[in-house]
């Protein structure tokens, strides 16, 4: 027996369900890394189980285009539950394609998700007392980019 058996594999179970509407970027131009856009969330819902938020306005995803195949995103964001508790979210996620679906995501048109490797590692925090545990936990996830929003999906490891 391996030291190595104790250790389980992490499952992964439903979180929340988001659509997050997004602004015009703004395009910050080209650095040693890559090309910098700031793209300004607007709004948009949470739905989770037993539990809805909707998403503040005044956060903003934060890009960089490394390449003609790669994104680097970090959202930051909040959400207020129907409860009236605040969620801040901080959210990581890497966005890849062919150059040419990537141009036109770059260019906000739409593209066929399945052509897209869109993964994300978002971060919770809260006071909120009943979702005060997803302080202590990681959680993956995966989405999909549309012109004016973008819908993801977040699960907890467990």
């Amino acid at each position: 027996m391996s030291v190595f058996d104790a250790i389980a594999a992490p499952t992964l179970e439903h979180f929340v369900d988001l659509r997050v509407e997004v602004g015009v970027p703004q395009v910050m131009g080209n650095g040693p890394r890559g090309l910098r856009r700031v793209v300004p969330i607007t709004g948009g819902e949470a739905i989770g189980h037993g539990w809805r938020a909707r998403v503040l306005p005044g956060g903003s995803d934060f890009q960089l285009i490394v390449s003609d195949t790669l994104s680097e995103l970090d959202a930051r964001y909040s959400l207020e539950t129907d409860a009236g508790d605040l969620v801040y979210v901080q959210n990581s996620a890497l966005r890849s394609a062919s150059p040419e679906t990537m141009a036109r995501l770059l260019r906000g048109e739409p593209v066929d998700p399945s052509q897209v490797y869109f993964r994300c590692s978002p971060r919770f925090e809260t006071a909120s007392a009943s979702l005060k545990w997803i302080n202590e936990r990681m959680f993956t996830g995966a989405g999909v980019r549309h012109p004016a929003e973008v819908v993801m999906r977040f699960f907890v490891l467990n």
